[in-house]
């Protein structure tokens, strides 16, 4: 639709115009309702004589008297006020201004609501301020001048009239006169509203405001201002505001003084109890008109101890302050408030369309030139506003005016707003526009947000401006206060806290934080107030004064110990919020080693500032906040002055000092090295930390190096070698530090002191070497020690003095030679036992180089005396003492050299002084283990027990532990069973298991010592593994005894070992036993070799599912733990399974002898395919591999099917009965193995129906198609190509539209039984997606890739893709196939459809929804819809029930005329030739009666009867049974001389079976039974008893023979999965078998299924085989029933080929009896084997108690037959149901 045109036709062709009509007061009370202000009148009036540039206003409330409380008579001003204020109301409020009076225009726009003033410099600018007024006035009255103006209302419209006054009756000034509308309004609360007067006066244009009560002047406020000040602007100031809209062009500053002057009446708070209550009012006096705070509520639940008292504090106060209001309620008192006004001029610069824009907005043109003001409030001026008085303290008229109290710095719109600024700052900003209440600030109109955000900008420029003016004069006040101080220009400590204060306030006026309500304000403003400089550097108070940001430092610490240089920010100051903005902004930073170390380059340390540096320096060092080379850094630059005063003492420069003195090691006094720093500047440091400064402490070889190398520079009295208490000193300190020492320290320090006279003695100053021991008095001119107390004695003997005498003299004077003594001749002199007691007692002062020489020298002799004596003599020979063992009887026994120790016996003892001295020269007290192998070693038998035995005893107390016995090579060990033989401890062993492998044990005794003798208990595994690969078992016998071994040792058997025995043929495996006619042949296995297999492919235990195919050994369960390490397994792994299977199929199908067990091996493969995908290798194998298992279906040939058709024509309901389709599919499975690419998945039933006889199918299991489909096979889908083809579309289309309702309809029921995930589309998608169309005809053409193979057939259903057109469905004019309609349909609906899917489908499209919710499913939605359609057709409904009713009367008379059956000629035929049972013959006595013939009843029950053998009158045609039956029951027959000719059975097949054996004919058994009945007598008869003659019957006495059983082989399976079995000696060709007699095969399997449910047995166990040869008509194989298809083919398949349908009921009732008996005869032998009486009554009872079961089958073939008869008269119908169809089918 055109609006535009609509509307201009509209305003050209409408009606007569009208006007918009305004409802005057609901206007105005909407307006008022945007009006939240406690004082929006007053505000709005005080306003209009700022506007009107008055000086003064007067605010007048008049009262009204109490008509209930009375004035009491008193003159006391106080108490009648008091009384006004609690009694009396309000009756006028009177508001007058000296200002201009009001003019023509103002006149007129007071009486017009929303026409604002256009004068942008005023304040007003919507034109609906003054109509505040009624909120509590009806009709408000104005004078102004000589003329004056009052308002009435008229209904709902609001009038004025204008009154003109004399000129001598005129007032200049203008005054509004509101008389409020009712008599109830309560009197004001004084404090609020002169609150609020002292807050309006802040920025309006007022000089004076008064406020009267009646005649009492409550309050006088007065405001002075002082000249102004130019603020000139700094040259890097941005004052451009952001968007480029505004300028500041000037700045300047002013100073404003407030005064009040008010009754103590304003802070006069009434208790509650002189309240007295006032029905009717809104209000008493007093209140606030607030709401009660919450926190005040649940401070008083929750007041902890310091609340009350805290509260307690303030009602004191409180108290106070009313008692002096209390004493004269109007006296006056006076306060006032000092405040800095900073005034900027600010141009505009707005595009004309901007303009316009603000103007229609604000219906004034925006400024050109306008002007901001901030108001803050100094810290000297706000000292000075805090007066003493403690009413004026206490009413605080200046609170809000004072922008540092709460709710903070607010927003003037000549007003105060409810928006904050956010800082300790008022701004009033007359040219900010605000919301219509002018409460708030608009920051949501388009054009006005700009507006507004560019004038927020200003402020924040003009805040920036009066900081920097606040910062520079806080700078210039510290810097007369450090001049005036004397301190010149080095501002201290002292003016930074005097003027701390004072930065405080600064910094927290001008720190924002959130405003309200609107936040981005405070954004706004502080944004603009941090960029308007362009250098990102501010004003900071710091330790230096006021400097900019990049000079100052925040200290994280107190550095002015030593860097005062530098300026920080005061801690005061650190955490304030400013200086918080400041670090995160990064206009400043912390104090960084840069500052630091330029500040230690300006100067060098004092002594004081020394202390500090090092320990600041360590702390950070040692923390880590400072790393290494930055500290380096620093010491490099440090230089200090050691002095007390500057400039005084020795110069210390940090970068060359490496070290520190630790006064545990030298004393502090004492000459150190020029690298270290005296010990006065560390002493308050930690040793962490001055290691953290890279320094080290001093040690004793440096510093001793130190003193060596400066001696002869250092004054006499510090001389090592001339000053005795200097020297002393030094060795005292080394002596002290000795042991502490390293052994290189040591050495150092014994060479530096080697050649100093550093020791003194009482003979001088000596080197220490020439120096002796004070205890030395072996000669009195040795110079011994003197004056050193404190050393230690060791600490001289390491330096070199001597505690004895050399060993030349003592050589000399004690071992001087004996002429006498003669060489080889033993000795009775102890000369040597003098020197060992000398040496003993000086043995702690020998020196080392004489230790050294007496373990050198021969001193001992042996022991040379007889035995018993042998310490009375020695040898002439010396020996040293190394060389000889002690005195003990065990070594004597061994022929060691003993020393010769005179005395008794034992008097030598290793624990005295002297044995202890012997030890150390080194005596020895045993002999090596090497001797002692030695020894053992000796061909001397005894000399080789006795080391032993020592070794064996002695081997711990000895430690021969330590010394490893098994590596020697020496043959010293005998073995068991050869004494005479040694072999070393590597070559023999405990473990006398290992001997199976050919290695020595050692003698058995032994066994115990093994570990002293270093003999193992086993040999290397290594070597057992390789002689067991060398000389593997060849029997079991071997191999349990050899595996049992490694068993035990399983533990030791790593990897290595494992992969070397896993490939190793070395488990020996007997041949599989040979079976020869069912027994083992032992002979084949005793000659049969044995065969090594590794044990990788070996199997331990036993297993019934693969023993047959895989190599299983059984050693014991020790061996067989052995064989588990090395790789065998308990049974193959899926992986074996399947690389067996792909190498040898056949072979594999050979052993498990059945499809199935072969097909069970696949699933194990298919359920582990994950598995087989991870070895690529055999899955491609597998996949190229020809070890699938696939069925081939062989159908009949035509020959047979047309032989098999006669019975089918209509005989679909009967028991055996198949239809034709039914009869083509029914064919022979067979079995076949093929690579996976040659298998097909069957995913299309009617494909494979068509193409079967040329596909190898996968097994139908949904496991193993997708182990199939994982290997490669093809689904049949995939290889069929269809090609669709239709006729014409039919002109009549009405049926397709009803068929896709339908189709949509079912197909949501359909879909909603499945799952999301399998559902492909739903029904909307085939509702926009597929149309359906009416042909004459459609074909449907199916091709087979790979195969010169196709059909083509008629369809009623067919479906298409185009790819513009989407789905088309066909269907065929007529009856349609409801099926392949479903089978489209789930293609399309389903991922994966089956044929249960399409069957299911299928009966959603048959079947009503009434028969749908009768199943169970949800159709009521469906049926609701259908409800109304079912009442529109109701009556053609009832026209075709009348239709119906008459057609099936009809129906079932003409049911009724073909159910009647009538007599068979045949059987009367058969009547009249034989004769009755019991009846007499020829040779019946004379007087014998006439044979009386009976008409028995032809009923069901009596043809069943006949047919179970129970009627002699049966036709030939039964006799059969009857033969069968008697021979069962083991009874005979009499002969008979002539039998019926039987010689042909099966004409029809004489050619396909010739050479097949025929079995007796059923003419030959009937006549053995007649010939038994008609030899039958009476017990006391005159005629003897003949037995009669029989002809021979060869199935009698084998027909249950199970010899075939061991002859036959599986062959292929029937349609109804029963297995078929042939005989290994058959002369056809078995695909020729299965083609000829398929139909004749899949009828037996059929029958003999529901023969199998008769006697409730299991299905599986019925099996059918066929020989050509033979009496076997069954036999029992352990519980598996085989019956020979031969006979049925012979006996019953003819007959049930008759066309005659009572025939083929009597046929299959023949053929029942006959197989449901000989099924009873093979049960029983599961029962008793023989054939014997047992037997026999086993048989009978099964026929007996399942008789009424069979005789109920039976009835049920009779009466389907019969129904089959009628339906062959009976023309067909479309609309008919298909007939119930039998088990069998």
């Amino acid at each position: 639709m055109d609006f535009t045109k609509l509307k201009a036709a509209a305003l050209r062709d409408g009606d007569d115009e009208e006007a918009v009509t305004v409802n005057t007061r609901a206007l105005i009370d909407k307006v008022l309702a945007r009006y939240s202000g406690e004082w929006t009148t007053l505000r709005e009036l005080i306003q209009n004589a700022a506007d009107a540039q008055a000086t003064k206003v007067a605010i007048k409330f008049d009262t009204l008297p109490s008509a209930q409380i009375p004035l009491s008579n008193t003159t006391n001003q106080s108490e009648m006020l008091k009384h006004v204020l609690l009694n009396h109301t309000l009756r006028r409020l009177v508001v007058t201004n000296d200002g201009q009076a009001f003019g023509v225009n103002d006149w007129s726009r007071l009486k017009r609501i929303a026409e604002g003033n256009p004068d942008e410099t005023k304040i007003g600018a919507f034109g609906v301020g003054f109509y505040s007024v009624f909120a509590d006035c009806e009709e408000p009255f104005v004078s102004s001048g000589n003329e004056a103006m009052a308002f009435y209302w008229k209904a709902n419209s609001l009038f004025t009239k204008k009154l003109q006054l004399p000129l001598e009756q005129g007032n200049p000034n203008t005054s509004f006169v509101l008389e409020y509308r009712n008599s109830t309004t309560p009197m004001p609360n004084l404090i609020s509203i002169t609150q609020f007067l002292a807050t309006s006066l802040t920025f309006v244009a007022l000089q004076n405001i008064e406020l009267w009560v009646d005649d009492w002047r409550i309050m006088s406020l007065q405001k002075k201002t002082a000249p102004s000040v130019q603020v000139p602007l700094a040259r890097d100031v941005e004052t451009r505001t952001k968007e480029g809209l505004m300028r500041v062009t000037s700045l300047e500053r002013e100073s404003v003084q407030m005064d009040a002057t008010f009754m103590n009446v304003v802070g006069w708070k009434p208790s509650i109890t002189n309240q007295i209550s006032k029905p009717g009012y809104d209000n008493s006096y007093g209140t606030s008109g607030e709401a009660p705070s919450i926190r005040s509520f649940f401070s008083r639940l929750t007041a902890s101890t310091s609340h009350t008292q805290l509260k307690t504090k303030q009602m004191r106060e409180e108290k106070a302050l009313q008692d002096v209001v209390l004493e004269d309620l109007t006296a006056l008192t006076t306060t006032n408030v000092f405040l800095r006004v900073t005034t900027a001029g600010v141009r505009t610069s707005i595009s004309s369309q901007f303009a316009s824009e603000l103007e229609r907005a604000t219906k004034k043109p925006p400024p050109k030139i306008t002007k901001l003001a901030i108001l803050t409030s100094s810290y000297d001026e706000e000292a000075a506003s805090s007066g003493g008085n403690p009413v004026a303290k206490g009413v605080d008229v200046f609170s809000s005016v004072l922008p540092g109290k709460k709710p903070g710095g607010r927003i003037f719109i000549g007003f105060p707003t409810h928006q904050t600024t956010g800082a300790g700052m008022h701004l009033s900003a007359p040219s900010v526009i605000p919301t219509v209440e002018r409460e708030s600030i608009d920051l949501n109109a388009r054009w006005v947000v700009t507006w507004n955000r560019e004038m927020l900008r200003v402020a924040g420029i003009m805040a920036r401006l009066a900081f920097s003016n606040e910062m520079a004069d806080l700078s210039a006040k510290v810097k007369r206060a450090t001049e005036v101080n004397g301190h010149g220009s080095k501002v201290t400590k002292q003016e930074i806290a005097k003027f701390m204060p004072e930065a405080i306030h600064t910094l927290k006026t001008f720190t924002f934080g959130d405003s309200t309500p609107a936040s981005q304000v405070s954004q706004l403003i502080e944004e603009a107030f941090w960029t308007a400089y362009k250098k990102p550097s501010i004003e900071v108070y710091s330790t230096r004064g006021v400097l900019p940001t990049t000079t100052v430092r925040l200290a994280t610490e107190d550095l002015s110990g030593f860097v005062e240089g530098i300026p920080v920010v005061p801690g005061d100051l650190a955490k304030a919020d400013f200086v918080t903005k400041l670090r995160e902004y990064g206009l400043i930073t912390e104090i960084t080693v840069g500052d630091v170390k330029q500040e230690l380059s300006a100067k060098a340390l004092t002594k004081d500032q020394l202390l500090q540096f090092i320990s600041w320096a360590g702390r950070k060092a040692s923390t880590g906040d400072i790393d290494g080379p930055t500290i380096h850094s620093l010491l490099d630059a440090a230089v200090a002055m050691t002095g007390d005063a500057d400039c005084q003492g020795d110069v210390i420069a940090l970068g060359s000092i490496k070290h520190y003195i630790s006064i545990n090691k030298i004393p502090a006094e004492i000459p150190v090295p020029p690298s270290t720093i005296p010990f006065i500047f560390t002493k308050g440091s930690a040793v962490h930390e001055l290691q953290a400064l890279g320094w080290e402490p001093l040690e004793i070889v440096p510093w001793l190096r130190f003193l060596v190398e400066t001696n002869q520079n250092r004054p006499p009295e510090q001389s090592l070698t001339t000053s005795v208490l200097f020297a002393a000193r030094t060795l005292q300190i080394l002596s002290k530090g000795w042991d502490l020492l390293s052994q290189s320290s040591k050495e150092t320090v014994v060479q530096l002191l080697k050649p100093i006279t550093i020791v003194p003695t009482k003979s001088g100053m000596k080197k220490p070497g020439e120096a002796f021991f004070a205890n030395v008095r072996l000669f009195d001119d040795l110079p011994t020690v003197i004056s050193c107390p404190g050393v230690k004695e060791k600490f001289f003997a390491a330096i070199g003095v001597r505690k004895t005498v050399d060993l030349e003299t003592i050589f000399s004077r004690l071992l001087a030679p004996n002429a006498e003594i003669k060489d080889g001749k033993p000795v009775s002199g102890a000369r040597h036992m003098e020197l060992i007691k000398y040496l003993t007692s000086v043995r702690d002062d020998i020196p080392a180089d004489d230790v050294k020489r007496l373990k050198a020298s021969p001193m001992c002799p042996a022991e040379a005396g007889p035995p018993g004596r042998e310490s009375t003599q020695a040898t002439a020979k010396l020996y040293k003492v190394s060389e000889l063992f002690e005195p003990k009887d065990s070594l004597r026994t061994l022929g060691l050299p003993i020393l010769q120790w005179p005395g008794p016996p034992d008097s030598y003892r290793a624990g005295s002084i002297e044995g202890r001295f012997l030890a150390s020269l080194g005596i020895r007290s045993y002999p090596t283990v090497p001797e002692l192998i030695e020894m053992m070693a000796s061909p001397d038998n005894e000399k080789r027990n006795r080391a032993m035995n020592y070794f064996m005893a002695n081997h711990q107390l000895n430690n021969y532990g330590s010394f490893q016995v098994g590596t020697t090579e020496k043959q010293f060990l005998p073995l068991q069973g050869d004494d005479k033989r040694l072999v070393s401890p590597a070559e023999c062993f405990t473990n006398e298991r290992c001997a199976v492998l050919g290695f020595n044990i050692m003698r058995k005794d032994l066994h115990a010592h093994a570990i002293k003798f270093g003999v193992a208990m086993n040999p290397p595994l290594t070597e057992c593994v390789n002689k067991l690969i060398s000389n593997p078992p060849q029997n079991k016998r071997d191999a349990s005894t050899l595996f049992g071994y490694f068993a035990s040792r399983v533990g030791e058997i790593g990897q290595n070992s494992v992969a070397k025995l896993s490939d190793a043929r070395i488990v020996p495996v007997a041949p599989r036993p040979q079976v020869t006619n069912g027994y083992i042949n032992e002979k084949a296995v005793e000659h049969s070799t044995v065969q090594l297999l590794s044990p990788r492919h070996c199997y331990l235990g036993s297993s019934s599912t693969y023993g047959e195919i895989f190599d299983f050994v059984d050693f014991g369960t020790e061996a067989n733990a052995f064989l588990l390490r090395c790789g065998s397994k308990n049974e193959p792994t899926i992986l074996e399974i399947a690389s067996l299977a792909c190498r040898e199929p056949a072979r594999l199908l050979t052993i498990v002898q059945t499809p199935e067990k072969y097909m069970d091996i696949l699933r194990k493969m298919a359920d582990d395919l994950p598995t087989l995908k991870k070895d690529k290798l055999l899955f491609k194998q597998m996949k190229a591999s020809k070890f699938l298992i696939g069925s081939i279906e062989i159908p009949a040939n035509k020959e047979n099917r047309k032989s098999m058709s006669s019975q089918l024509r209509g005989h679909v309901n009967d028991g055996f009965g198949l239809d034709e389709e039914d009869l083509e599919d029914a064919a022979i499975k067979t079995w076949q193995l093929a690579v996976p690419a040659n298998i097909v998945v069957v995913d299309d039933y009617s494909s494979y129906r068509l193409f079967k006889a040329n596909l190898i199918c996968a097994p139908e299991y949904e496991k193993l198609e997708e182990f199939y489909s994982a290997l490669g096979s093809p689904t049949l889908g995939s290889l069929v190509q269809e090609d669709t083809r239709t006729g014409p579309a039919v002109a009549n289309q009405n049926t397709s539209t009803k068929l896709f309702n339908h189709m949509l309809e079912r197909s949501r029921l359909f879909l909603h039984e499945y799952d999301r995930r399998s559902i492909k589309h739903d029904s909307r998608w085939l509702e926009k997606n597929i149309r359906v169309q009416i042909v004459s005809s459609i074909s449907l053409r199916r091709s087979l890739r790979g195969n010169n193979l196709s059909h083509t057939e008629k369809r009623t259903a067919a479906c298409t893709h185009e790819r513009h057109n989407g789905y088309t469905l066909f269907i065929t004019a007529g009856s349609i196939d409801m099926y392949q309609v479903s089978v489209v349909l789930c293609k399309l609906l389903l991922d994966r459809p089956n044929q249960q899917a399409y069957l299911t489908f299928e009966s959603f499209m048959k079947l009503g929804l009434y028969e749908l919710r009768s199943r169970g499913y949800n159709v009521e939605r469906i049926l609701r819809a259908k409800k109304a359609e079912q009442q529109i057709a109701e009556e053609e409904r009832k026209k075709q029930l009348a239709a119906e009713q008459q057609q099936i009367k009809e129906q079932e008379e003409q049911w009724k005329a073909e159910n009647q059956v009538m007599p068979s000629p045949r059987d009367g035929r058969r009547k009249s030739e034989l004769p009755m049972p019991g009846g007499f013959g020829s040779d019946s006595p004379e007087n014998s009666p006439a044979p009386i013939e009976k008409n028995k009843p032809r009923g069901l029950f009596s043809g069943l009867t006949r047919r179970l053998g129970l009627d002699s009158s049966s036709s030939s045609s039964g006799g059969e049974v009857q033969q069968q039956l008697q021979n069962f029951l083991g009874g005979h027959v009499p002969p008979k001389d002539t039998s019926p000719a039987y010689a042909d059975i099966d004409k029809g097949t004489s050619d396909r079976t010739k050479g097949t054996e025929k079995v007796t004919s059923p003419a030959a058994v009937q006549q053995n039974l007649m010939n038994a009945i008609q030899s039958s007598r009476a017990h006391d008869s005159s005629t003897l008893f003949s037995p009669p003659t029989t002809q021979t019957v060869k199935e009698q006495a084998s027909y249950c023979d199970t010899t075939p059983s061991t002859n036959i082989s599986y062959q292929a399976e029937a349609s109804n999965g029963m297995r078929i079995f042939v005989s290994k000696t058959l002369s056809l060709a078995q695909n020729d078998f299965l083609s000829g007699n398929g139909p004749a095969l899949n009828t037996f399997a059929n029958m003999l299924f529901e023969l199998a449910d008769i006697y409730n047995l299991s299905r599986k166990a019925l099996h059918i085989y066929y020989d050509e040869s033979g009496a076997t008509i069954a036999f029992n194989s352990n519980g598996s029933i085989f019956c020979n298809f031969r006979f049925f083919a012979q006996l019953h398949s003819k007959k049930l080929q008759n066309i005659d349908p009572k025939e083929l009921g009597e046929g299959k009732v023949e053929a029942a009896a006959y197989w449901w008996i000989v099924m009873a005869h093979e049960l029983a032998h599961n029962l008793v084997k023989d054939h014997s009486s047992d037997h026999s009554f086993y048989t009978e009872m099964l026929i007996a108690n399942y008789f009424p079961k069979m005789m109920v089958k039976a009835a049920l073939y009779m009466q389907n037959a019969a129904r089959s008869g009628r339906s062959l008269d009976a023309p067909p119908s479309g609309s008919s149901s298909q007939p119930e169809r039998s088990l069998l089918d």
